[in-house]
């Protein structure tokens, strides 16, 4: 194994931790309509739980406004109910053959507790960073010790996992503020 090899799996690493955090992020949600609000809620669809997404087809007509389609009328019913049961906090209402959520604008409250919600989610992504970093860097330790790699490729390897982490914690921090502006001027 080379020290290559171990930079490329830690951005690997790193770019998984930067992914997930943006799921999560996406659900958070602002005073604007957003498909990431809904299309992980788990429908109980013929004895199956089932994401939204993979039911219906999710629109958003206007800035405020969530437009959910089963493709299958049938499920009319157990989309509306898991909505209902989910924790949005929007009551779901049948237009039709589609489900409607208006969503409401935020209270300065709830603004302030989802800020906390975004800033817990962002930290907890650098402790992971920071987590993908040490493993690295022992691993790259462990190469010069198996005399896998010179002192000075473990040196360049681990100033490398540095510049990483630097630039993956970066990008964190710029999800961060920028769903903490969606939250408070949204």
């Amino acid at each position: 194994m080379s020290s290559q090899i171990v930079l490329k799996e830690t951005e690997d690493k790193m770019k998984k931790m930067l992914e997930a955090i943006n799921h999560q992020l996406s659900s958070v949600r602002t005073g604007r309509a957003n498909a990431g609000m809904v299309e992980n809620i788990r429908v109980d669809y013929y004895g199956a739980s089932t994401p939204l997404r993979q039911l219906a087809n999710i629109t958003i007509p206007e800035p405020r406004l969530i437009v959910i389609g089963p493709w299958d009328a049938s499920a009319l019913k157990a989309v509306e109910k898991a909505i209902g049961e989910s924790d949005l906090g929007i009551a779901p209402v049948i237009d039709g053959k589609q489900v409607k959520l208006a969503v409401p604008p935020l209270t300065r409250e709830r603004r302030e507790e989802l800020v906390k919600i975004v800033h817990k989610v962002a930290e907890e992504g650098r402790v992971s960073a920071r987590s993908i970093r040490r493993d690295a860097n022992d691993r790259a330790k462990q190469l010069e010790k198996d005399k896998a790699i010179t002192e000075d490729d473990r040196t360049t390897t681990m100033d490398g996992i540095q510049k990483l982490t630097d630039k993956y914690i970066q990008m964190i921090d710029q999800v961060q503020s920028s769903k903490e502006k969606d939250l408070t001027q949204g």
